[in-house]
């Protein structure tokens, strides 16, 4: 009651208007303009808001800090509706949802053509080496084009 008593002594009106524009700004859910939630949807916006927060806890009345607070939770929840980041953030699926999306999508079950191509005698066996073939390969006639390796 002491904090409340001394917001309304006459050095300190300052601090009662800046306390009734923020339960105005709190109670009527006033929605924030694209120009200026484009500068508080950033890093350091959000930054200088914690900053002046931190601030008013420090200098000014405790009701000012409290509201203060209040008010700058609402103005970046509704800066980062502005903006759409809130919306990215809440529908847009992380990478950690995809790739287990992708490979549950990737699973396949064993085909005729992968048993096939398993039962087929490879071309070198292990331990052995390639015999030489039995044909020596032509050269084709070339129409008075030069050879790759000249």
């Amino acid at each position: 009651m002491e904090s409340f008593s001394s917001l309304l002594k006459k050095e300190h009106t300052s601090e009662l208007v800046l306390s009734i524009l923020l339960v105005v700004y709190l109670i009527l859910g006033l929605k924030t303009p694209e120009p200026i939630a484009s500068v508080i949807d950033t890093v350091l916006g959000k930054i200088a808001i914690v900053l002046v927060v931190i601030y008013l806890f420090m200098r000014a009345n405790p009701i000012l800090a409290i509201l203060s607070l209040f008010a700058a939770f609402v103005l970046m929840r509704g800066s980062s509706i502005t903006t759409g980041s809130d919306a990215l953030k809440r529908f847009a699926p992380s990478e950690e949802k995809k790739s287990s999306q992708f490979s549950a999508f990737n699973q396949f079950p064993y085909t005729l053509e992968q048993e096939v191509v398993a039962k087929m005698a490879p071309l070198v066996q292990s331990g052995s080496s390639i015999s030489q073939a039995s044909y020596k390969p032509l050269l084709d006639n070339l129409h008075d084009a030069s050879p790759i390796n000249a």
